[in-house]
């Protein structure tokens, strides 16, 4: 049986794929972005917490009002909710298991970087399998044009 962390580490690389993906390149790459830095914010400040202390509910009340604080000065302030949630399952999961606790940041990050690939990756193979859109890939197309300029 997987372990827990296991099993943790699939779920948020899952929630990460579903952030990310998209119905266009474009919205997907702009998700991804906005997932990578709401997670690195969070994860960071996390990160830095459990290198000194151990998780307390007011640790992490503030640490999701500086993360909020701090993407909003970024300039990215819809990424604040992804920062506040990131930092509440971290800091809970951190509760839960607190041998290693600094360790859960690190996995989580790790985590969202699989999950980001993967929402990326898949939003990209199914436009391109879905899309008939004259590619010169396709069948029929480049040599049809190839013959055309011969």
């Amino acid at each position: 049986m997987a372990s827990s962390d296991d099993l943790l580490g699939a779920m948020w690389a899952v929630i990460a794929t579903v952030f990310v993906y998209r119905d266009t390149q474009t919205e997907s790459s702009a998700a991804a972005v906005s997932r990578m830095a709401a997670t690195a914010v969070s994860l960071a400040l996390c990160l830095i917490y459990l290198l000194i202390a151990r998780s307390h509910p007011w640790a992490m009340a503030t640490l999701i009002a500086l993360g909020t604080i701090f993407v909003t000065l970024a300039g990215r302030p819809g990424d604040s909710v992804t920062t506040g949630v990131t930092i509440a399952v971290v800091m809970v999961v951190a509760e839960l298991e607190p041998r290693n606790a600094w360790e859960q940041p690190i996995l989580r990050f790790a985590d969202t970087v699989i999950g980001v690939f993967v929402g990326v990756a898949t939003a990209w193979l199914v436009r391109r399998a879905t899309h008939r859109d004259g590619g010169a890939d396709r069948p029929g197309n480049g040599s049809r044009r190839r013959a055309e300029r011969a």
